[in-house]
């Protein structure tokens, strides 16, 4: 929208420790659960891999800035089936993590996040993202409004989704 206060725009090798914080927003994003630290979430392997040595090639990832100031990322990494990540579903099927800084939750920066990396995804030839999602977390009917489907639900407390990116699909 014309109006929104934030830009979009690709990450870079220089994101990276941004990137981190932002993998910290996304881990703690309950207020209800006991916060992990920056130490524990980047040395947990099943955390560090959504971030260490960003950028693979393969990566792929947004910013939101508002006036210069980096305030949400978007990214996705492809993740081997021997290294799954929550929300793996396929080697071929990317897993997308976003994390949007806590002022600027439900003001619209994480539908602009996803619609970037979605077009930035789709004009690479990426047919398809995934992501795992709390059932508890609010953000999961964001989700589904921008066209995820649950595919797995076998978890206690959370639903893996997927969503089909049209061939050559571009943010509209």
């Amino acid at each position: 929208m014309a109006d929104d206060p934030w830009v979009i725009r690709r990450a870079t090798p220089e994101d990276g420790s941004f990137l981190a914080g932002m993998l910290m927003e996304a881990t703690n994003w309950s207020p209800d659960w006991e916060q992990q630290s920056r130490d524990r979430v980047l040395s947990a392997p099943a955390t560090a891999h959504y971030i260490a040595g960003w950028p693979r090639d393969t990566d792929l990832g947004v910013i939101a800035e508002v006036d210069g100031e980096r305030v949400g990322a978007a990214w996705l990494r492809f993740r081997p089936a021997a290294d799954p990540g929550y929300g793996f579903v396929a080697p071929d099927v990317p897993e997308l993590t976003i994390g949007v800084a806590g002022p600027w939750r439900g003001r619209g920066v994480g539908r602009a996040l996803l619609r970037g990396l979605a077009g930035q995804a789709g004009s690479a030839g990426i047919r398809q993202l995934s992501l795992s999602v709390e059932r508890k977390n609010l953000a999961q009917k964001l989700y589904l409004s921008e066209g995820y489907q649950i595919v797995d639900s076998s978890d206690a407390r959370s639903d893996t989704m997927v969503k089909d990116l049209a061939p050559g699909y571009q943010d509209s």
